[in-house]
C-alpha cells in the first residue's frame, strides 16, 4: 500500500468513474485499474462495484476512503510542517480567486511570484466567494482572495488593499466626481447573479427595491469586458473596479468617473481557515500582493474616512 493507491481510491470516489479519475490523476486508466485491484487484493476486499454506472463505492470501501483521507492529510500537514521550517515559500499551495478579481489582479501579481517564489508551485481555481468558502471546509484550496467582509463566514482575512468603484459610459459631463443618486434614473448594466461586484452596486447604486424585470437589471453579463461593450453599443452605465480600469484603453478611460467622497470601495482580503500550517507563507505571499497593488491604486492616498466600504 503506498500514498498514490489512495489518492487513487478517493479520486474514483469522488468522480464515479475510471477514467475521469485516471485523468485527473495524470495517469492512464490501465494504470490506475492496476493499482487499484493491486491494494483490493493486498487489503482482500471489494472497494468498489464496477457493475453500475457511475461506479458506486462498497460500504467497506467508504470505511477505508474515509480513513485514507485522514492519512492524505496527516501527510500534507508533515510536509508542510518542514516546508514551515524553511525562510523560503516553497510546496503547493491552492489558491481560490473570485473572477472580478483574478482578472486585474493575476497578470499584476503572477509575473512576479514565478520570479520571488521559485520553489512555490501554485494551483489556482477561479471561482464564485460561495465556492471559496465551501472549498476552504472542504479542504480542497488553502486559501482565497475576495471581497470582503462576508457575514457570517468564518474565515481570518489578511487585508490586502482597498479598491476604488467606477461609474463607466458617463459622456457629455466636465464634472469630475459624481454621486450614487446621479445614477438612479440610468440604465445599469449588471454581471449576474453570484458575482459579488454584482450585489455591491445594486447596494451602492440603491436598487435592491428595483424588480428584477425594470430596465436597470435586464441582463446579466459574465466579465467586465461584456460590460463594457454592451454599454458602447446600447448605452447606459456599468460599475468597473479601479485595477480592471487601468487595463481599459485610452478612450474607455475617459468615459469613466469617479464617485464623490466618501469612494466607494471594496475591500480585497486573503482568506484561510484556522487552525493552518502555511499561515507563514499565506502571510509572505499577502504581503506581496499589497506591496505590488497599492502603489497602483489612488485608494493608498485614501484616510479611512475618505472611504466608504460596500459589502457584498
Amino acid at each position: 500500500m503506498n500514498f498514490q493507491q489512495l489518492e487513487y481510491i478517493i479520486a474514483i470516489d469522488q468522480l464515479g468513474n475510471f477514467g475521469k479519475a485516471a485523468e485527473s490523476c495524470h495517469i492512464t486508466q490501465a494504470t490506475l485499474s492496476a493499482m487499484v485491484k493491486k491494494l483490493e487484493n493486498e487489503l482482500n476486499t471489494v472497494l468498489f462495484d464496477r457493475s453500475r454506472q457511475p461506479v458506486q463505492t462498497t460500504d467497506s470501501g467508504k470505511a477505508i476512503i474515509k480513513v485514507a483521507k485522514r492519512i492524505l492529510k496527516d501527510r500534507r500537514e508533515i510536509v508542510e510542517l518542514c516546508d514551515q521550517q524553511s525562510e523560503e515559500v516553497k510546496g503547493k499551495i491552492r489558491l481560490g480567486i473570485i473572477p472580478t478579481i483574478a482578472s486585474s489582479l493575476l497578470p499584476v501579481m503572477l509575473p512576479h511570484f514565478m520570479k520571488d517564489f521559485p520553489e512555490l508551485e501554485l494551483e489556482i481555481h477561479e471561482i464564485t466567494t460561495e465556492n471559496i468558502i465551501k472549498q476552504l471546509h472542504e479542504e480542497k484550496i488553502d486559501m482565497g482572495i475576495m471581497a470582503t467582509p462576508v457575514e457570517g463566514a468564518v474565515l481570518e482575512e489578511n487585508l490586502l488593499y482597498y479598491e476604488a468603484m467606477m461609474v463607466y459610459g458617463i459622456e457629455g459631463n466636465n464634472k469630475q466626481y459624481i454621486s450614487p443618486q446621479e445614477m438612479l434614473n440610468q440604465k445599469i448594466w449588471l454581471l449576474e447573479e453570484g458575482n459579488c461586484f454584482r450585489n455591491q452596486t445594486i447596494t451602492l447604486c440603491d436598487l435592491k427595491e428595483k424588480p428584477l424585470e425594470s430596465e436597470s437589471l435586464q441582463f446579466e453579463a459574465t466579465s467586465f469586458d461584456t460590460l463594457l461593450h454592451l454599454t458602447d453599443q446600447f448605452g447606459g452605465i456599468t460599475l468597473v473596479p479601479e485595477l480592471y480600469h487601468q487595463l481599459m484603453t485610452k478612450d474607455r478611460q475617459v468615459k469613466t468617473k469617479r464617485f464623490e467622497s466618501p469612494f466607494p470601495v471594496r475591500e480585497v482580503s486573503m482568506v484561510y481557515l484556522r487552525p493552518f500550517l502555511k499561515k507563514r507563507a499565506i502571510d509572505l505571499l499577502s504581503q506581496r500582493i499589497s506591496d505590488l497593488v497599492q502603489p497602483q491604486l489612488t485608494t493608498s492616498n485614501f484616510k479611512a474616512s475618505d472611504m466608504q466600504i460596500i459589502g457584498i
